[in-house]
């Protein structure tokens, strides 16, 4: 048995959502619910037994379920244009739903780059096509991601970027990265670093988001050095937000000989105490989000030898059952916190109308039982590519209904189809 997508005849049916457990972290809402759904919003929250719409409607019970806002998720590669045999906008768009995750951001490093209105664009028409999940572009912050010179931001927000990074081409340039910061600020537009050596650019950009006041995000934080500075820096004040990833809060260096290239990724797992450092940086809040930074390659290209391997793995599909297991089944974290840091504080960082659920807000939900386990097989995996680090593995979480814009896309089927 596994979840299937599920696209329900058009116009959209109303759903009635019975006797879940509603939890939004943003507004601290915790208790057994009925959520009426119609036209793409959430029209009506209930106590159980209260309300019964008018009309023709379809009732999905939510009875031992988890009811949440649809995950979103700031770090994804789909490979879309010019790496489509390692993944593609619809086979992302199933592995993100059949996750959980309801909205994502797509970084810019495909070939070619991100870094023209025109090229932003294809990648939103390409996502209305798939018509499975929200998918936002992540523009380039410069030229062919070649650290020179600046791309057009106004241009690329237009088009419809949400974000803008170089990813795995940190801007070296100092100077250029502080006009980046400025200008991007000054559109709302958040920056999001990936910083190689991490520790060392981590602590370039907070002083450079410390100096101009404007807003810098660190990607997939893994170093006790980085948390270290993250903690101070936000106690002074700076405008700096951070994820981490699954894959850090689960594996250390140690495990590498035992999964292979697989655990290959860049930054590297690392130590022991950097892991600790991790968890109880999300467990403080030093850490706001969980990301996946989902980063599929070809069975083919992670076969190779451990050194000539690409750096990567894929999350979409484990994110939720692997922060459940590792983090509130441990008793490390509450569930609504927990899910805070892959719903309300991604949304808002990238200012995504996404991370709440309430009456009038679109119908993007999520619908899991937290304790149920499955075993991971990346054979089984909706993504083209079956790089995880989790195969295998037994996992508690299921996600069992997913709803984007009030369509019913997943449902636990024996059946998994689009």
């Amino acid at each position: 048995m596994k979840p299937t997508t599920h696209t329900p005849p058009r116009p959209t049916m109303p759903y009635l959502i019975r006797n879940g457990r509603l939890i939004d972290p943003d507004t601290g809402v915790d208790k057994l619910c009925d959520l009426y759904l119609r036209g793409g919003v959430v029209e009506r929250i209930a106590p159980p037994g209260d309300y019964t719409p008018p009309g023709v409607y379809d009732t999905v019970d939510a009875a031992g379920l988890v009811v949440c806002p649809g995950l979103t998720d700031v770090h994804t590669h789909l490979r879309d244009p010019g790496q489509t045999h390692k993944e593609d906008i619809a086979s992302g768009s199933r592995a993100a739903v059949l996750g959980g995750v309801t909205s994502l951001l797509c970084m810019p490093n495909t070939e070619p780059p991100l870094d023209s209105p025109t090229l932003v664009a294809g990648v939103c028409e390409r996502a209305a096509q798939a018509d499975l999940v929200r998918v936002y572009p992540v523009g380039a912050l410069t030229e062919r991601l070649a650290g020179a010179r600046l791309t057009d931001f106004e241009a690329l927000k237009a088009a419809g970027a949400a974000a803008l990074s170089d990813d795995g081409k940190p801007l070296a340039d100092a100077a250029l990265m502080e006009e980046a910061l400025r200008r991007a600020a000054a559109l709302g537009l958040p920056v999001l670093s990936h910083c190689e050596p991490e520790t060392p650019q981590a602590l370039r950009e907070i002083e450079l988001a410390e100096r101009t006041g404007g807003p810098v995000h660190l990607c997939h934080v893994s170093r006790r050095e980085t948390v270290e500075l993250l903690r101070a820096a936000k106690a002074r004040g700076v405008r700096v937000t951070a994820e981490t990833c699954p894959h850090y809060i689960w594996f250390t260096r140690a495990d590498t000989e035992r999964i292979g290239a697989n655990a290959k990724m860049n930054p590297p797992l690392a130590e022991e105490s950097d892991r600790q450092a991790v968890v109880e940086a999300l467990r403080d809040g030093t850490i706001d989000i969980l990301a996946t930074d989902h980063a599929p390659h070809h069975p083919s290209e992670k076969a190779q030898p451990f050194p000539k391997a690409p750096n990567g793995v894929i999350g979409l599909e484990t994110l939720l059952a692997a922060a459940l297991t590792a983090l509130y089944h441990t008793g490390l974290m509450p569930l609504p916190r927990l899910l805070h840091t892959m719903t309300a504080a991604p949304a808002r960082l990238a200012g995504l109308p996404a991370g709440r659920v309430g009456e009038g807000r679109p119908a993007d939900l999520t619908l899991f039982d937290p304790d149920a386990p499955w075993r991971v097989e990346a054979r089984l995996m909706a993504s083209k590519s079956q790089n995880t680090p989790f195969d295998g593995m037994t996992l508690r979480g299921r996600v069992i209904h997913v709803f984007v814009d009030g369509k019913h896309r997943v449902k636990y089927s024996a059946i998994n189809r689009v």
